[in-house]
């Protein structure tokens, strides 16, 4: 069953691209969390989405929110990724797919890794999901409009 909004955001535990753990228990009562997940590091069209919610982070934060991308890549892979386009925030290695797969996030075509972002709100409820592989700055737009509603 993919997570729906009224859900209970499950919670987990992954490695950030600073190899420390990051759970999302940690943030509830204390931020709301954006949770974004997408294909590939360094490819375009995730470079872009990553560099648009690194160009915007100033505006989640003033929100309360936490901005975390979650990719099948390499805790490595992450490292240079962030240090490249200096991403202020967290990226986890969802090595597997679990997360994914626990999420629901759906495969583009049967093959490519969805892109699909999750505001989740302090309480761990998730209050929107928008899902699209090629609409980049819309993931960033709909998350900063939920944010500010639930404000």
């Amino acid at each position: 069953m993919p997570v729906r909004v009224g859900d209970v955001a499950p919670d987990f535990t992954l490695t950030s691209q600073k190899g420390e753990p990051v759970s999302l228990k940690d943030f509830r009562g204390q931020k709301c969390v954006v949770l974004y997940f997408y294909p590939k590091d360094d490819t375009p069209g995730c470079t872009k989405e990553s560099c648009g919610f690194r160009d915007r982070y100033e505006a989640f934060t003033e929100v309360g929110a936490e901005v975390i991308g979650v990719s099948g890549d390499s805790i490595d892979s992450h490292q240079k990724f962030a240090t490249k386009y200096q991403l202020p925030f967290t990226l986890l290695s969802d090595r597997g797919d679990r997360l994914r797969k626990l999420y629901g996030v759906p495969a583009t075509l049967g093959l490519l890794p969805g892109r699909v972002t999750y505001v989740i709100d302090k309480e761990g409820i998730v209050r929107h999901i928008f899902n699209s592989q090629f609409d980049f700055q819309g993931h960033i737009d709909e998350s900063l409009k939920t944010l500010n509603a639930l404000k």
